[in-house]
């Protein structure tokens, strides 16, 4: 779906050594048949749980609101109340949100409109107010830090109880309770992909995206991982300490392309020779539940697939209205495992790297295929240019599945690495496969 504090820099490299690192959430949900992945965050004081929808694509994060709601969809939890304090118009990360030649309307808060491919818009403004966060160490500081126009607190206090038992295997020993800015939207449109959440998480390369803010303030690098199983669930973190470069294979961020978190432009691989569609913009974004290519790499994949289909004793089912293109065998399929004899062939995205030696970002058939409620095989990759994305080529949650993907907006680079996503993880080296 598709402005940092500058106080003492003594006490915000302390906090960035001492706290080391990473802050993780549970993942819950699955590509099909949920059709998404969220993260319960805590909002408010005392704090309140709410579902957002883990969106790379964006960069705003926003809660339906009682402010009041103009437009609401239905949601799980109620309503967010919202804080009095506003953002003004004037603060950086309000102008993140909007064009140069934005003239204020009310200079004592910040207005927001946001659209997404599908369809779906959100309309509020921008708050402040605090969310409880946790570390994945036991750091024991209490700083208080600004941000913006308006002083606020942090705490990070000690959990004396050692390591919660609903996180698993991770040992969640620091709690953090940090203010940060958002949306409350009051007047939303569902699009053709709608999720019933409480809002957005946006993780995009943007100043106002969450993980930028808390950067901003020392706490975290400005590092986005996430590790989606493709038996639902997984884990989603900030900061660069649950993962191990050396295991991850790494291209760059375009330069040109910068709203997305986007390696550039593709070539098409099939069956590991270049099929000739080239210069495909490629942008990875986990709040799209499939992968999406334009109109032409789209019809030269499906030909291909037909292709090597033919003979084989599986049939179109254009009956299933699942995805557009889905096939049926002799008897149901249980698990994508079952189809895999059909579909032996590997596709690739081919990087060019910046005219360095091309990366490839693979896609096996679990990572572009589906079994319908039917027991028929559907292919999980669509035609972009249909539903309104022109030339861009989105990779989404189903080609993500199985492997932890990380973006460092420091370091301007994507990387991927095929992991153990069911579990979270102790360690640097406890997920790779």
């Amino acid at each position: 779906m598709m402005s940092a504090y500058n106080g003492s820099s003594s006490s915000s490299s302390m906090m960035m050594n001492r706290v080391g690192s990473s802050i993780l959430f549970p993942i819950h949900g699955n590509v099909y048949p949920t059709g998404y992945y969220n993260v319960t965050i805590n909002i408010g004081h005392p704090p309140k749980p709410y579902f957002l929808d883990l969106d790379t694509g964006s960069d705003l994060t926003w809660l339906q609101c009682n402010a009041p709601c103009v437009h609401c969809i239905e949601a799980p939890h109620p309503l967010y109340q919202p804080s009095n304090d506003l953002v003004a118009c004037r603060h950086p990360l309000c102008a993140a949100l909007h064009p140069p030649d934005y003239k204020c309307e009310s200079p004592d808060q910040c207005d927001y409109e946001v659209e997404y491919a599908d369809g779906g818009s959100s309309l509020g403004v921008l708050v402040r107010d605090v969310f409880s966060l946790n570390y994945t160490n036991g750091v024991r500081l209490s700083p208080r830090l600004a941000l913006g126009l308006s002083s606020i607190g942090i705490d990070i206090i000690a959990n004396a109880g050692g390591c919660g038992s609903e996180y698993g295997e991770v040992c969640l020993s620091s709690y953090l309770r940090v203010r940060m800015s958002y949306g409350c939207g009051y007047d939303q449109i569902p699009g053709t992909s709608y999720h019933p959440l409480d809002g957005i998480l946006g993780l995009g390369r943007g100043k106002s995206s969450i993980v930028s803010q808390l950067q901003s303030q020392g706490l975290v690098r400005n590092v986005v991982g996430h590790c989606l199983s493709g038996r639902g669930g997984g884990f989603l973190f900030f900061g660069d300490g649950l993962y191990d470069s050396s295991h991850v294979t790494w291209t760059s961020m375009s330069q040109e392309f910068t709203k997305y978190y986007s390696p550039g432009s593709a070539e098409l691989h099939f069956g590991g020779k270049a099929t000739g569609i080239k210069n495909l913009i490629v942008i990875f974004d986990s709040g799209s539940s499939y992968t999406y290519l334009n109109s032409q790499a789209y019809q030269a994949l499906t030909l291909l697939l037909k292709k090597e289909l033919s003979g084989r004793s599986l049939k179109e089912a254009p009956e299933d209205q699942t995805l557009p293109l889905c096939w049926k065998g002799r008897k149901p399929f249980r698990s994508v495992h079952d189809a895999k004899k059909y579909f032996k062939t590997s596709l690739a995205l081919a990087f060019a790297n910046s005219g360095r030696r091309k990366t490839q970002f693979e896609l096996h058939p679990e990572a572009y295929l589906i079994i319908s409620n039917k027991g028929n095989v559907c292919l999980g990759i669509l035609n972009g240019t249909q539903v309104g994305l022109q030339n861009l080529n989105v990779i989404g949650d189903i080609s993500m599945q199985d492997r932890m993907v990380v973006y460092d907006n420091e370091k301007q680079v994507i990387g991927w690495s095929p992991a153990n996503c069911d579990h979270l993880p102790r360690f640097k080296s406890a997920y790779y496969m």
